[in-house]
């Protein structure tokens, strides 16, 4: 899949979850997704978990983060000099 026909399964709707963006068709957070994968979650156990999303959504997730990186700044602390 391209990272277009991916960031289709993502929606936002201001009358939903606050209008943070979900996967289409459900009320799952993209950050949660995100929150999980970056915490060491396995794909398969998200998939285990949350039963009505696919392969291909979790990498929606990580697709529309990536693009979300290229447009916002994130703080990050720089490293000592010789760390």
């Amino acid at each position: 899949m391209t990272c277009e026909e991916l960031l289709q399964r993502i929606w936002i709707d201001p009358g939903r979850c606050s209008g943070q963006p979900c996967i289409r068709g459900h009320r799952i957070w993209v950050s949660l997704i995100l929150d999980l994968l970056a915490a060491g979650e396995s794909v398969e156990t998200i998939l285990e978990d949350y039963p009505g999303i696919s392969r291909e959504d979790v990498q929606a997730c990580i697709a529309y983060g990536s693009e979300m990186a290229r447009e916002r700044f994130v703080e990050i602390p720089l490293e000592p000099a010789g760390a």
